[in-house]
């Protein structure tokens, strides 16, 4: 287990739980949380990943009494931070190439929200808010999340969540794709690491080449996807949990994958 004031880090059977013991982003959780998130993608032996907070919050965006001293001293470097230390984070979490389950425990608002629907699954404990928050603070987004709504929900339904940052329920999230499961508030945790223990136990390298293609599906043409589609089946056809999966099948028995 590794540990600091504002995110901690345990693992079992492969995967990675890190929490966020604060609500808000500060300066140093926000460098605390890109720090654990590299060493996470730096150890071999981590297969997939849990994110979620910690008491009534999962993460309610950026500490607002940090930002307001920042505002005061100098309006026009007070938002130096997003291209200092909210895009970083954002790219360390999505560049995981092992499958990342995110467990919303609580709120879930702003560059938080962002930062959930960079994970590949979300569980989210019922009734638990969620919101945009930019527009009703005179923000525009950060944290990409324009662009996971607008992969989420589509353009239409994301241009409104940003122009009226009204908050909604989790249920109301989960009707609209944004989070895949919902359950009660102490089965969040729980839930959401049988699902990181199932894809651990899984064919890893299929998992990052899923993630992969993904990510790009929908901009690229259907010729670059059919592209990398191809040079991704062609270095899988030579692993190990291929062949052996192919070989359990005929063979009657479920397949021991081992992540090469």
């Amino acid at each position: 287990m590794s540990q600091s004031q504002t995110v901690t880090r345990t693992d079992a059977d492969g995967v990675a739980t890190i929490t966020l013991l604060v609500p808000g982003l500060s300066r140093q959780s926000r460098a605390d949380l890109t720090e654990t998130i590299r060493a996470v993608a730096a150890d071999e032996s981590v297969r997939a990943v849990v994110l979620t907070g910690s008491g009534r919050a999962f993460c309610v965006g950026q500490d607002l009494a940090e930002h307001v001293q920042a505002l005061r001293g100098d309006a026009s470097t007070s938002l130096d931070v997003v291209a200092d230390s909210y895009n970083p984070m954002v790219l360390a979490f999505a560049a995981l190439r092992v499958p990342t389950v995110v467990a919303v425990n609580g709120a879930c608002v702003g560059a938080g929200l962002g930062l959930a629907l960079r994970g590949d699954l979300r569980v989210a404990a019922a009734g638990a808010k969620f919101g945009t928050a930019f527009a009703g603070i005179g923000l525009g987004s950060d944290s990409a999340l324009a662009s996971a709504l607008v992969h989420s929900v589509g353009g239409s339904r994301a241009t409104e969540l940003l122009l009226f940052p009204d908050t909604f329920t989790a249920e109301t999230a989960g009707e609209w794709g944004l989070v895949h499961h919902v359950v009660p508030a102490e089965d969040v945790l729980a839930t959401a690491q049988q699902l990181a223990g199932r894809l651990a136990a899984g064919p890893t390298a299929a998992y990052r080449a899923i993630k992969e293609v993904l990510a790009t599906a929908a901009t690229d043409s259907l010729e670059d996807t059919l592209a990398l589609e191809g040079r991704l089946q062609k270095a899988l056809g030579q692993t190990h949990d291929h062949i052996e999966a192919v070989e359990a099948f005929l063979a009657k028995r479920a397949p021991d994958f081992t992540g090469r």
